[in-house]
């Protein structure tokens, strides 16, 4: 008897503010800007497309093109997307004894 699979949807799983919030975490953690790109779409989608960009100060197009999978999202689109999702980006060093920091 074949094995019956149901497709994954991240969608699913992203309903609560802590699901998000581990969600973009890991992504970030990852370091790869285009999973990084890919969680902050999914995320957006998770809350509402349409919300997201008029708090973001884009348009919905815009930002489904900036958050795609060949999207590349300008530093002011990125910072509006994150204060939109009730985020804030920090900096800080990569470890102790960075040369840089």
């Amino acid at each position: 008897m074949p094995l019956e699979t149901t497709r994954f949807d991240i969608l699913d799983h992203l309903k609560t503010p802590e699901d998000r919030l581990a969600y973009i975490e890991a992504a970030f953690e990852d370091g790869d800007p285009a999973l990084i790109t890919h969680a902050l779409g999914d995320v957006a989608r998770s809350i509402g497309m349409t919300a997201v960009a008029k708090e973001a100060g884009v348009t919905r197009e815009a930002l489904y093109k900036a958050l795609s999978e060949k999207g590349d999202p300008r530093l002011s689109t990125l910072l509006g997307v994150t204060k939109a999702l009730g985020l804030q980006l920090d900096v800080k060093p990569i470890g102790p004894g960075s040369p840089r920091a």
